[in-house]
């Protein structure tokens, strides 16, 4: 078969790479040479467009066990001998084309990313969108990704304890699923993605191999289209079950002190774990493709190659100890297969049934080796010029506030989100705290320490799509506010980089001034970026998705005892808001939905304010002065107020503060940098005397009551009508 670059452009290569490709080989590549970098150079593996970039994040931190990038997942140190171990990965494509299968196997693959570094996974996250819930195909995709998230987690026996979802017309075509991880390790029991020491045995385990999968780091380099459906053999068949047996077979053959090394097989599959093993340990290997274990019979080489099916790890063990390893796999009954050996010539050689199918140098496979990196260029997109003429005073002020909060509480953004999280088991593995006491974010035992963890996934991308600057600034922010919020400190970020077509301009501004923004938030939270994932292409013939940096933040509680929690306790407590107000609604859930605003600037926002209001929060919580915490968020201070009244079926009798600040702007204003505290009385001169020594402005708002709600001295009802409203927004929608 003659390789030309034509067969180079089916293969998504560009002219330009194909040469760079012979260049490197000095002499044209075979088509399975040419098939293992079609998957290597994709986005997807290699992050040709955007790696200059993510090398400008904060990387280093006191904290972190290892550099970022450097293995699967980030690692970093939690004390009491201990780390914990997380990463945030997406599965968008995938889950647009086969939404359960698509959702399913991106838990699968999370999980196998913490494992494979020798922890325990102990909780899962997720952050969702999709377009109008009123739509069939939203409700199809719905419905198929919350079935194919709990599928897997509850199977595979990791409890999903939080997340986000937001429906927006832009991911009509291209949903969003960002699947997160969080395990916990022992220091010094963590296992290496390295391939070193001549004479070791490479091993294949796990599920066998099918065609599932293939191509698939190449079909989530591109974008969506009516001709996609013809790619689902790109989409992975998961089986938690035998993930689970994966789990333990690994976590128990590194007890042996046998492992070299490990690393799962994600995005392309046996081509990328043995380049980046390879390329990472400075040294070769020689893999014979006919012993790899099969579930299809006749698969060629470069199909074995890319194939992603699911459920599989290559190790490197020492040699001299390959029957201890075999006895393990064997008494879990997973397939365990010696598949080849290592070498020191730094040079991949595939064989099949002793025919030499390629032979190619791992280094110039793999991100930060041969793979190129591309600048692309950029420019301002022209709709921020409609946002810049935005002009709040062509609002009307609504006579009616309590219809409009009526109506805001039961938009999906805001509304109760039981329907989606009751299909997760959030309660095997009796670690998280959730459940049974809210917190703003994930609170979960951090076992065997007597540590917590707080764990969150945040990112408003209507903020981003109107300044992606500052709209990235706001959802580190809102994280490290989430984990304050609970008693926790910010200890490090994980992201998922969602975005259109890195070749349009205007797309890639996006991303840049994303970076940024992201980058100046977390030098100031102190969150290094431990690592996470980056998702170009999520663009149709449509246009692009709002541009979704998602940030999956890890807090630390020393002791499960410094949890707060975001619900009101008792009538007669005191009601504040801490942080600034501001005469405010832009880019609000209000003025999106209520009024069909599309174009209006991010909400006001400060870092250096922010941080400032933080940290009195922690302290407030550390003093024991406070008795819950809950941030404004979406649909602003009148959502927060009620969402903080729900659990204990609590009222709440407020007023405005003075000043001058529109009543809408005041009660469904998404100004950051505030949080809702409620002090019980005994307390009450304790919090003053504290806040007169702060420079955070505070106001006081009321009090909690029995049931009632009274803003100024018009009645609102009671708790129980609003909370049926919040509860069967989203039900009623799924219904009609």
């Amino acid at each position: 078969m003659e390789i030309t670059v034509a067969t180079a452009s089916k293969l998504r290569i560009t002219e330009e790479e194909f040469e760079m490709i012979k260049e490197k080989l000095g002499r044209t590549p075979n088509f399975t040479e040419l098939c293992a970098f079609s998957g290597m150079w994709s986005e997807h593996c290699s992050y040709k467009n955007s790696i200059k970039w993510l090398k400008t994040l904060p990387r280093d931190g006191k904290k972190m066990l290892v550099k970022a990038g450097e293995e699967n997942a980030g690692l970093m140190d939690i004390g009491d001998g201990f780390g914990v171990v997380f990463k945030i990965e997406s599965h968008n494509h995938p889950s647009a084309l086969e939404p359960f299968q698509g959702a399913a196997t991106g838990v699968g693959g999370i999980n196998r990313d913490i494992f494979t570094m020798g922890a325990r996974p102990i909780a899962s996250l997720n952050s969702l969108r999709f377009g109008n819930l009123n739509e069939p195909r939203t409700q199809h995709l719905l419905a198929g990704v919350v079935h194919g998230i709990g599928h897997y987690g509850n199977c595979f026996g990791v409890p999903t304890v939080g997340g986000e979802i937001y429906f927006e017309d832009c991911y009509h075509t291209n949903p969003l699923v960002n699947a997160m991880s969080v395990g916990i390790v022992k220091n010094g029991e963590t296992v290496s993605a390295i391939a070193e020491g001549e004479g070791n045995p490479v091993f294949f385990v796990g599920s066998a191999t099918g065609k599932d999968g293939i191509g698939g780091a190449s079909f989530a380099s591109a974008e969506i289209t009516k001709d996609s459906v013809e790619e689902l053999p790109a989409v992975q068949v998961g089986d938690p079950f035998q993930e689970k047996k994966l789990l333990e077979a690994c976590l128990e053959v590194i007890k042996t002190g046998a492992v070299v090394g490990m690393q799962d097989m994600g995005a392309a599959g046996i081509i990328c774990s043995t380049a980046e093993m390879s390329a990472k340990g400075k040294s070769g290997m020689i893999i014979h493709l006919d012993k790899v274990p099969t579930r299809q019979q006749g698969m060629k080489a470069w199909e074995l190659l890319l194939s992603e099916s699911q459920e599989r790890m290559l190790l490197v063990v020492k040699k001299g100890e390959e029957q201890s390893v075999l006895e393990i796999f064997e008494k879990w009954d997973l397939p365990c297969s010696h598949i080849g050996d290592v070498t020191n010539d730094g040079m991949l050689k595939f064989y099949m049934n002793g025919v030499e199918e390629a032979v190619l140098p791992a280094e110039e496979l793999v991100l930060g080796g041969g793979a190129p990196q591309y600048e692309r260029s950029f420019s301002k997109p022209s709709y921020l010029s409609n946002i810049e003429t935005f002009e709040p005073s062509n609002i009307p002020v609504p006579e009616d506030l309590q219809s409009v909060a009526k109506k805001l509480i039961t938009i999906p953004n805001i509304a109760n989100k039981k329907w989606i999280y009751n299909q997760y088991d959030s309660m095997v593995g009796t670690g998280t705290t959730n459940t049974n006491e809210p917190s703003d974010a994930a609170i979960v035992i951090a076992k065997p320490t007597n540590k917590a963890l707080a764990l969150t996934t945040d990112c408003n991308s209507k903020y981003v799509f109107a300044d992606p600057y500052i709209g990235a600034m706001i959802a580190v922010a809102e994280a490290a506010r989430n984990i304050v919020c609970s008693g926790g400190i910010p200890l490090g970020v994980t992201n998922c980089l969602n975005f259109g077509n890195p070749y349009d301009p205007e797309v890639y501004y996006q991303f840049v001034q994303s970076i940024k923004g992201m980058g100046e938030a977390c030098l100031k939270f102190d969150t290094p970026v431990t690592g996470g994932n980056v998702s170009f292409y999520n663009q149709s013939p449509e246009g692009p998705v709002y541009p979704t940096p998602t940030i999956g933040m890890v807090g630390l509680l020393d002791s499960i005892n410094q949890k707060m929690t975001m619900y009101f306790k008792s009538s007669e407590d005191s009601i504040y808001v801490v942080g600034h107000l501001k005469d405010d609604f832009n880019s609000s859930e209000y003025l999106h939905k209520i009024h069909g605003i599309e174009y209006s600037p991010a909400p006001y926002f400060n870092l250096d304010e922010e941080f400032q209001m933080q940290q009195l929060v922690t302290s407030l919580i550390k003093n024991n002065i406070i008795s819950s915490a809950h941030d404004v968020s979406e649909g602003g201070l009148i959502v927060t107020l009620l969402e903080s009244s729900f659990f204990n079926n609590l009222g709440f009798e407020v007023n405005a503060a003075s000043g001058n600040i529109r009543k809408d702007a005041f009660w469904f204003g998404e100004t950051q940098g505030r949080v809702v505290i409620s002090v019980n009385p005994s307390q009450n001169k304790e919090f003053l005397d504290f806040m007169s020594t702060q420079e955070v402005p505070y106001h006081f708002l009321g009090q909690v009551s029995e049931s009632t709600i009274l803003i100024g001295e018009e009645d609102w009802g009671t708790i129980d009508e609003w909370k049926s409203l919040y509860d069967n927004a989203i039900e009623l929608l799924l219904k009609k």
